[in-house]
């Protein structure tokens, strides 16, 4: 399932985790956002369960009603 405009292959979102537990999530090159400790831990889960990355990471980050 991907955005009716196309906007998340075009532009999609990246994430990286630290060793420390600590999630970046980017796009377009910036950190749009910073999660640690249960949140973090919490995407990761729901990430390695999903189909659709792009999707859940604009839920998370709340681009995803652009």
């Amino acid at each position: 399932m991907t955005d009716a405009r196309g906007r998340l292959e075009s532009d999609p979102f990246e994430y990286r985790e630290t060793k420390s537990g600590v999630v970046f999530i980017s796009r377009d090159g910036r950190v749009v956002m910073e999660l640690g400790g249960r949140r973090a831990a919490a995407l990761l889960d729901t990430l390695a369960r999903s189909d659709d990355e792009q999707q859940v990471l604009a839920r998370i980050t709340g681009h995803y009603k652009h």
